[in-house]
This record gives structure tokens, C-alpha cells and sequence, in this order.
């Protein structure tokens, strides 16, 4: 007859496996998103990829879970968007003040490209590891702009371009043969603000002062053995030695992926049926538009529909469970209209009892803007990309173009303006009068609504507007933010405005299985906050990339990414 020992040896095993040790591990060299909850079919094409909330939230929640022994990160070249980085920076920052050890290796930050952004973010951790035959690049900050007026000339195609103001500079690209004043100017002074970021995080991480970091990045990049004779970093090792020995200090640990980890935790804490009190996260990603939002399965790109943004905070308006709202904004702008829509909802939600504090990502600009003026509070990171405040319109005109290629037009036109908007004609002396009437129209509204929002006179306003792009940090020195900081600040705020301390934060709607499948009978119901797939993505994001307002006029002008 079996020992009882014997037979239960195997769950006593299990048993203390359970109660060993953690060890977090970060992937930061894979992609993170931050978008609403998709539809089943983008769930399952998308499953693997990391949720930037669950990573924020795991690696504050670790800090605090006395399981948890460390935390261990993959870096490289690629980054994420620069408020994010701030935004894992500071949660990491927070888990090294709980006494427990970090560690950032890459086996290169930046195989002969660039990767200042990535680096700033590896020395949140306490120690910097590099592989032996990596290199490092850090060789500061940049933006490029493309000017394609001569490429299209040739071609035949001129452009018509309406903005207010000189700073609303998206049709730049394609109107212009190089940076105008107003847009160097602008765009020199977020990369200086930017830049100070980074260098002054370097500093103090590494100890040293912000002009040795201004020499050691004039060099870049940087060898593994000058990287660490410099010290930007602590060690030169393989993956294989990192984790032997970060593991080996606490036994027999066991290692586990830190959205995983939240996911996990978060399902422990799942309370009886019943109603709990919780702060909804309500997300309005990519551009903004009429009708539903929009996820294209092929290239993961998503935007904001005003239906599916507004039906949530419709939801959450009705819902006794939600305490208050964190709208998560991560957008270059869009529709006017639909902006407008997106503000008022989040207006209503605050009039109806339940605060809205909006937390800014990587941009959130022009439209992007525009819907957080209903908010109690707009908190950005440092480096979040906001403001342009302005409004353009653009039209191309392929007469030109038409000509060389041998094709004649003709048109039937019912009334003056009935064919202003057609490419193969440019406008007329009236038609003109009417766009530049649409353009003060729609920047009188934007810059109004700024001015009511944020208590500042229409002297403040136009200073701050024109369409300037201001770093997070700038906007809250003028008063265009409330406060810096990310996820966990808003959802801070939001505890204490609502009164609910403790309330857990959750995506929001997030209806059942069978909600999901069904269609919506109204929309009222919160399953009418949900998006779609749309095919189209990799086609909508090549317009955005030429700087054509294929989403509207209240858009970011050019591409901001920094690199």
C-alpha cells in the first residue's frame, strides 16, 4: 500500500512552488498597446500583445506584494512612445523605493540606430546590463520633416491649404519646400524640452551631471566597453548570466511576465456578485471621427469613433458601480464635430455626479485636446505631445497632373459651390471667402471653449493656440494641464474627487461574452461601445503620413514621433 507521504509529496511540491519567490520580467523590446477593449475576433489576433495598463498596474502592485522579490526587463533599440516611457520610468522608480532590485539588459539599446528614448527608459532600473558585443545609442533626440511641394509640382499636383494658425502647419508637407519659421520654431522648441527630459533623467539615474550627458551623447553611439568605462551602464553580460545571477540571490524564484502577474492578481481580488464601486477607464486612441470606433486587424491601428466613445460615458453615467472616469486620451485629433461630441458626453458625465479626469498618453493634440475641455482634471506626462490648438483645411489640386496624363473634366454643377470640394479644380474667389468663414468658425469655437475651460482670457488663449504643439511639461507651466504625472496620478484624483478610495480601476464597458455577440438594440445600451474592425487601417495611416485631414481638421500636424 502507497505511503500517504508519498502520495500527497507532489502537491506539498506544488504547494511551496506557489509560495516561492517572483521574479517580474518585462518585455519592453515588444509592442504595448493601449487601446479600448476589441471586439472577439481582434482579442484573438491580438492576445499577445501587452496591455499598457496591466503593466503600469503590475509593476506598481509588485512593489507592494511581498512575493515579489525583483524585476527584470528586456530593452533595445525600439521604444515606446515618450510619455509612456516616463510613465514605466516612474512605475519602476516606485518599485525600486520598496527596497527590491531591478535590472534593464539588452543584448544592444540601439544596433546601429538610434535609441536615446530607449536608453532614458533602462536607467529607471537600478542596474544597466549590456551584452559584450552590443553598442549604445545615444545620440539624442530628433524629428524630421518630409517636404514633397516640388515632388508634387513635378508631378502636376499643387495644393490649396487653409489654417489658423501659422503653427497649424499639417499641410507643410506638401505646401512647402522646407520648415517655415513659425514651424521651426515649434518644433525646435519641443525637441529642446524634450531633450532637457532626457538628459536630466540620465543624470540623475546614473549620477552624473546633465552637461557629462550632453558630451557622452554628442559621441554616440557608444561601444559596450565605452558605455560602460562612461558609466551609462553597470555591467557587460549575456542573458544567461543576468538571470543566473538576479535569480540566484533568491533561491529558487519563480520568474513571470508582469501583465500575467496583474492579470492574475487582479482575478483574486474579483469580489462576490454584487455591485462594487469602481473607476471606469474609458480610452480614446488614434484619430477621432464620426460613427463607431475602428481597429484594423492588420496593422493594429485603432481610432475613436464619437458613437463608441460617447456610448460608454453614457453607460458609465447609468452604471451606480462607477465612482468616476479615467478617460485614457492617446490621440492626434480629428473631426471637429465629432471632437465636440467626445467633450460634451464627458461634460454631461461630470454634471451628472461622476468626475472625469482625463490622463494624456504619448499625444494627445488639436482634437486630442479638444475632448478633454469637458474634464475636472487633465493630467499629461512631461513629454506628452499636446496643445495645436488651430484648425487647417487642404485640398489637392491635380489639374495639372490630369493634363500630362492626357485626361480631360468636365463637370455639371447644380450651384456655385457644388464641385469647390473636387480635386481637379482649384477654388474659386467665393469658395475661398467660405473656407476661410469655416476655418475662423471652427477657431473661434476650439479657442472659446479653451478660454471657458481653463479660466484664461482670449489674450491667454491666442498665445497658447495658433496651432502650437507644447510639450507636456510647458502646457501645465501655461495652464493647459492640471498636472503631471500618468495613469496612477489620474486615477489618484479620481479616488479623491469621487470619494471611493480603494475603487479598483477597470476597462470600461466590458460587456459578457454574449453582449459582445449580439448587436445592440440601442444606443443607449453599452454594448454600443464597442468598435469594429475596419480593414482599412494601413490605408488611413499612409493619408495621416502624407499630412491630409482624411479625419478632420482638428489634427496634429505632421508626424511627432520622437526618436
Amino acid at each position: 500500500m502507497a505511503d500517504l507521504a508519498q502520495l500527497l509529496e507532489p502537491l506539498a511540491g506544488l504547494r511551496d512552488r506557489r509560495r516561492a519567490p517572483l521574479v517580474l520580467e518585462l518585455d519592453l523590446t515588444e509592442a504595448i498597446i493601449d487601446e479600448p477593449a476589441a471586439p472577439p475576433v481582434a482579442q484573438l489576433l491580438g492576445r499577445r500583445r501587452q496591455r499598457f495598463a496591466d503593466v503600469i498596474e503590475g509593476v506598481r502592485r509588485g512593489a507592494h506584494d511581498p512575493q515579489v522579490a525583483a524585476l527584470v526587463a528586456k530593452v533595445d533599440g525600439r521604444s515606446l512612445g515618450f510619455a509612456k516611457v516616463q510613465e514605466v520610468r516612474d512605475a519602476v522608480r516606485a518599485f525600486r523605493a520598496a527596497g527590491k532590485p531591478t535590472v534593464a539588459w539588452g543584448e544592444s539599446i540601439g544596433e546601429f540606430g538610434p535609441s536615446t528614448v530607449g536608453y532614458y527608459l533602462a536607467t529607471a532600473f537600478e542596474e544597466i546590463v549590456l551584452g559584450p558585443t552590443g553598442t549604445l545609442g545615444l545620440t539624442g533626440i530628433s524629428m524630421r520633416a518630409y517636404f514633397l511641394r516640388e515632388a508634387a509640382e513635378r508631378l502636376g499636383i499643387e495644393t490649396e491649404a487653409g489654417a489658423r494658425h501659422e503653427y497649424k502647419t499639417a499641410v507643410n508637407m506638401l505646401t512647402e519646400r522646407d520648415f517655415t519659421e513659425a514651424h521651426r520654431e515649434a518644433a525646435e522648441h519641443l525637441v529642446s524640452s524634450l531633450s532637457e527630459q532626457v538628459r536630466e533623467g540620465i543624470a540623475e539615474a546614473r549620477g552624473l551631471t546633465a552637461e557629462r550627458v550632453a558630451e557622452l551623447t554628442a559621441r554616440g553611439p557608444l561601444l559596450a566597453g565605452e558605455a560602460l568605462e562612461a558609466g551609462l551602464v553597470d555591467r557587460l553580460a549575456y542573458r544567461d548570466e543576468v538571470y543566473a545571477e538576479l535569480l540566484g540571490r533568491f533561491g529558487e524564484p519563480r520568474l513571470r511576465y508582469v501583465p500575467r502577474y496583474n492579470r492574475h492578481k487582479a482575478a483574486e481580488r474579483v469580489p462576490a456578485p454584487g455591485r462594487q464601486d469602481q473607476i471606469a477607464l474609458i480610452t480614446a486612441h488614434g484619430a477621432i471621427h464620426s460613427g463607431p470606433s475602428r481597429r484594423s486587424p492588420v496593422s493594429g491601428s485603432a481610432s475613436a469613433g464619437s458613437d463608441t466613445v460617447g456610448a460608454a460615458f453614457r453607460a458609465a453615467r447609468r452604471d451606480p458601480s462607477v465612482r468616476a472616469v479615467v478617460f485614457r486620451v492617446d490621440s492626434p485629433g480629428g473631426s471637429h464635430s465629432a471632437s465636440d461630441v467626445i467633450r460634451r458626453e464627458v461634460r454631461l458625465t461630470c454634471e451628472a455626479g461622476t468626475p472625469v479626469i482625463v490622463s494624456m498618453g504619448d499625444v494627445a493634440a488639436s482634437g486630442g485636446y479638444y475632448v478633454a475641455l469637458g474634464a475636472r482634471s487633465v493630467v499629461a506626462q512631461p513629454g506628452t505631445i499636446t496643445g495645436s490648438i488651430g484648425v487647417f483645411i487642404s485640398k489637392p489640386v491635380t489639374a495639372g497632373l490630369l493634363e500630362k496624363l492626357g485626361v480631360g473634366t468636365g463637370s455639371v454643377d447644380s450651384d456655385p459651390h457644388a464641385a469647390m470640394f473636387e480635386p481637379a479644380r482649384r477654388f474659386t474667389e467665393s469658395e475661398w471667402d467660405r473656407v476661410n468663414a469655416l476655418l475662423d468658425a471652427v477657431y473661434a469655437d476650439f479657442t472659446g471653449k479653451v478660454a471657458e475651460a481653463r479660466g484664461l482670457d482670449a489674450e491667454q488663449v491666442d498665445r497658447l493656440a495658433r496651432g502650437r504643439v507644447w510639450s507636456g511639461a510647458d502646457a501645465h507651466r501655461s495652464g493647459l494641464v492640471d498636472e503631471l504625472g500618468g495613469l496612477e496620478t489620474a486615477v489618484r484624483l479620481a479616488r479623491e474627487a469621487s470619494g471611493a478610495e480603494g475603487a479598483p480601476l477597470r476597462p470600461f464597458p466590458r460587456p459578457n461574452p454574449v453582449e459582445r455577440l449580439r448587436p445592440a438594440e440601442s444606443s443607449e445600451e453599452r454594448t454600443a461601445a464597442q468598435g469594429r474592425l475596419d480593414a482599412w487601417g494601413p490605408l488611413a495611416e499612409l493619408s495621416a503620413r502624407l499630412g491630409l485631414p482624411a479625419e478632420g481638421v482638428l489634427t496634429l500636424p505632421g508626424d511627432w514621433r520622437v526618436r
